[in-house]
């Protein structure tokens, strides 16, 4: 077998120090253009390539960066939004050559080993998946200072997790804004979990757009679920019971349209005849229902490469963050212009 190329087999092809070679490796400065080109070209004549476990001793860093998400493993591949998101970050954590590793931890067993691994140092950094507050893993995993970055701000540890998010509030407020304009004044929202940012400020920014134009905010006109198709079906059914003269519906995610449009028709009102709906994410499921789903965007790809931005800081020591990413609303025919 072949012997792998080593480092001081780089520097005698080209003709400089192991130092040299090694300045050029880390990007370190006071290296000349000419000791670059050498250093570069003799690399691609030797095949060199860098041996991760040797780095990893030299710099106390594994080159891996976790994706952990605390949502039931279906959700991964039900919810659209995790694909989307799961997607960019492998892509910004690929440019910058390192190497993902997705976790779940929904269960009591699955946040032991969890916490076990992560606290172990196995890793660089998390990037933190729908967090719900309240959670102990959330504890267990600032007291063991692993740095971390939340798709969402972790209410309780806005001083301690670094978070990127998009403007929930604000894209809730433009969905019902969006339904006013419409005519509709009877609208019910499928809001998503309270123990979560998300879920909180969408609600928020549904009660602040009925507020704005006079019309009073019905408790029987709210119903939570889980993000998730089935729970939007029920959720529906129930508002269906508790105010069947509802004219909208603004959903806190697709999934949860998704599951509201077929109860609907089931109970014989068409949309957007009868009743408007207006989703909330835009990551690809909205266009393939029926009918095609007016929904709030949003900006995952957006969000995936600001959060492994972030956690490049947060690694180097930097005070957490927060950056909130703006939404937009996308006009669709189950909520028309």
């Amino acid at each position: 077998m072949r012997k792998r190329p080593t480092i001081r087999d780089v520097a005698r092809e080209a003709g400089v120090s192991y130092a040299t070679v090694s300045r050029v490796l880390n990007g370190r400065e006071w290296v000349s253009p000419e000791a670059v080109r050498s250093v570069r070209e003799a690399i691609a004549r030797t095949g060199y390539t860098a041996n991760p476990h040797a780095r990893s001793l030299a710099t106390g860093k594994s080159g891996s960066i976790a994706f952990l998400l605390t949502e039931p493993q279906h959700l991964l591949f039900e919810d659209p939004n995790f694909s989307v998101l799961l997607r960019g970050v492998a892509q910004a954590l690929s440019d910058r050559e390192l190497t993902l590793i997705l976790m779940i931890a929904s269960t009591p067993e699955e946040r032991t080993r969890t916490i076990a691994y992560l606290s172990g140092g196995h890793v660089d950094g998390v990037l933190l998946v729908s967090p719900h507050s309240g959670d102990p893993l959330l504890s267990h995993l600032v007291r063991a200072e692993v740095p971390i970055v939340a798709c969402g701000r972790v209410l309780g540890y806005e001083q301690q997790i670094s978070s990127v998010m998009a403007d929930d509030r604000s894209g809730g407020r433009s969905a019902v804004e969006h339904l006013v304009s419409r005519g509709c004044r009877r609208i019910a929202t499928i809001a998503g979990p309270q123990d979560m940012v998300g879920g909180v400020d969408r609600l928020q920014g549904y009660r602040d757009a009925l507020l704005s134009h006079g019309i009073p905010v019905e408790p029987a006109l709210v119903v939570s679920g889980d993000w998730g198709r089935a729970s939007g079906a029920a959720a529906m059914r129930r508002l269906l019971e508790q105010a069947p003269d509802l004219d909208a519906v603004f959903a806190a995610s697709d999934a949860m349209a998704a599951g509201a449009l077929p109860v609907l028709r089931e109970a014989g009102r068409a949309v957007p005849g009868d009743v408007q709906v207006v989703g909330f994410d835009d990551s690809g499921l909205a266009a393939t229902l029926d009918p095609p789903l007016t929904t709030v965007r949003h900006p995952l790809d957006r969000i995936s490469e600001e959060m492994v931005r972030l956690l490049s800081d947060v690694v180097n020591g930097r005070t957490p963050l927060s950056i909130t990413v703006p939404t937009s609303l996308v006009v669709r025919a189950s909520a028309p212009a």
